[in-house]
């Protein structure tokens, strides 16, 4: 299996619901390292697993739409505690989305999965990997 990664960012607010969460239940802030990698059994014609460039490309996007906003305010995630493992599916669910659309280029639809890790810091992270 072959396989290359991208990285970016996110900076969000949020707060939990449940005692789970202790003082997190309260609105506070995340800066998340956001790793993308797309996986293939094979390369594609031109020996790559998907365009570098378009996949940091349509990562940005993605990650764009989430940061520097207050997730709790968001329509998408109404009455959703946005947990990290939850925020690692959301990207990658959309990052799929951009595939099937073309957006990550022809050769991307020879992808066979896509996995997104957030990097919560430098002693915690999620990650979700799913099919294509």
């Amino acid at each position: 299996m072959f396989s290359i990664t991208v990285r970016d960012h996110i900076m969000i607010a949020h707060s939990f619901r449940g005692d789970v969460f202790g003082p997190a239940q309260r609105l506070h802030g995340a800066t998340f390292l956001v790793d993308a990698t797309f996986r293939r059994a094979e390369l594609d014609d031109d020996n790559i697993v998907v365009d570098i460039g378009l996949a940091t490309r349509e990562l940005g996007e993605v990650c764009g739409a989430l940061g520097y906003r207050n997730l709790d305010d968001e329509p998408d995630f109404a009455g959703i505690n946005t947990s990290t493992e939850f925020l690692a599916k959301v990207i990658a669910d959309r990052l799929a989305e951009r595939v099937g659309s073309g957006a990550l280029g022809e050769g991307a639809r020879g992808l066979s999965g896509i996995a997104v890790t957030l990097h919560e810091s430098h002693v915690a992270w999620a990650s979700y990997e799913r099919g294509l």
